[in-house]
């Protein structure tokens, strides 16, 4: 005869174990749809810092496409694989994934860089979340243009300039560097303190800084799973940087660009080819790991499909993560494809200014990707550019853009 309170035991025991599985198997029902087509907000988490960011979610004849949302821009991602509740899609150009199990209003995963040993960030995004955050505001306190300095934990500085501007209750904005600059940011202020973050795939930031005065701002800076830096900011609407037209130059006693790179096939290139003699040659030293990379690609694309019949040749020096030419070769097909490009690429080294340097000998020093190297059609190096300032930084871009295509007009109608 069996004990009635174990009976009654195993009886509740079997209920719980049947309610639990229940309970679990509504929690992991997926929508009759699959993935929830319509905004998300994501969440990657990076040295304790939560990095919020919106996508978007598209269903079209079957297959599913996200628009990365960062600040003003929007990166598409196509190539999303849903098998049963897990979800796996790369970061647009990037070598970048999320994998993440998929439930009714949320997901939960990782976020990990492919090329980096244990670059593994957890990942998790709700459904029918639009903006960053929820509830805040911005004041105009921190509008203007702001001379920066940046440190390291080991005393580095940095010279920047940081441009913020309140606009319907988001802090934007960014900081441009002699290298290039932070791209799209947003966030908000509370009394004193302003934060700003961005998200673009690649980019992992978060910055807090509080106003000591009017007219001074001290704060910090994390990017990505390690890097910190302090950062001052004074006031000042006349702050500038050095002219990027004056950082690269030749060294003394060369005066062309000579080299030999493999092209995607693997056939030895360099510029005595038949069909880039005689003409205007703009060399895109590059990387596709590199977002001002990604912006610099975007505009000389547009301005290339425009100008091609004028005696013009881009050919993008690509420097990638891994040696390997393999790698090399379907990272910049991958960023060809994604970006439309219709210039030629040459696989030149590897991710380093070292590396790069090394590879050109003529120049004092590659500091900075991307760099830009205009020669005209006698071969003679017109004008060289380090680093990109892109769409985030405003009235900046226009100014380039502006002075880029009269520098190039002119050089044409020589």
């Amino acid at each position: 005869m069996i004990n009635f309170k174990f009976k009654t035991s195993i009886y509740l025991s079997g209920f719980c174990l049947l309610f639990l599985t229940v309970l679990n198997s509504c929690e992991k029902q997926l929508p009759e749809a699959g993935l929830k087509s319509g905004i998300w907000r994501g969440e990657i988490i990076a040295q304790g810092n939560k990095i919020p960011f919106n996508f978007e979610v598209e269903k079209e004849d079957g297959a599913y496409k996200i628009n990365l949302i960062n600040g003003d821009e929007k990166l598409r991602i196509e190539g999303v694989d849903i098998l049963g509740d897990s979800l796996f899609f790369n970061m647009h150009i990037f070598d970048i994934s999320i994998k993440a199990e998929v439930f009714q209003d949320s997901l939960s995963g990782t976020y990990t860089k492919n090329y980096a040993k244990n670059y593994v960030l957890p990942f998790k995004a709700v459904y029918g979340k639009k903006g960053r955050f929820d509830g805040v505001s911005s004041s105009n306190d921190f509008d203007g243009t702001w001379k920066t300095t940046f440190k390291t934990e080991d005393g580095k500085e940095t010279p920047a300039v940081g441009i913020f501007k309140a606009q319907d209750s988001v802090l934007k904005g960014t900081f441009l560097t002699k290298t290039g600059d932070y791209r799209f940011l947003d966030g908000y202020t509370v009394k004193d303190t302003m934060y700003l973050f961005t998200f673009d795939g690649n980019h992992i930031y978060r910055f807090r800084a509080f106003k000591e005065s009017d007219s001074i701002l001290k704060g910090e800076y994390w990017s990505g799973k390690t890097s910190y830096k302090t950062f001052i900011s004074q006031k000042n609407d006349t702050a500038s940087l050095p002219d990027a037209k004056t950082l690269t130059y030749l060294k003394e006693g060369f005066d062309k660009i000579e080299f030999s790179f493999p092209d995607l096939e693997g056939n030895l290139t360099s510029l005595d080819e038949e069909r880039y003699r005689d003409k205007i040659i703009i060399l895109q030293i590059l990387g596709t790991w590199c977002p001002n990379c990604m912006d610099e690609t975007k505009f000389l694309s547009e301005w290339y499909r425009k100008n091609a019949s004028k005696g013009v040749e881009i050919i993008g020096l690509a420097y990638e993560i891994k040696p390997e030419f393999e790698y090399a070769k379907n990272r910049v097909q991958t960023m060809k494809e994604k970006l439309n490009v219709p210039y030629d690429f040459l696989i030149a080294g590897t991710s380093s200014t070292k590396s790069a340097s090394e590879s050109l000998p003529m120049l004092n020093k590659v500091i900075s990707f991307p760099t830009t190297i205009i020669i005209d059609k006698k071969g003679t190096v017109r004008r060289i550019h380090t680093g990109f300032s892109g769409p985030a930084t405003g009235s900046y871009y226009e100014e380039f853009v502006d002075d880029f295509n009269q520098f190039m007009k002119d050089l044409i109608e020589e």
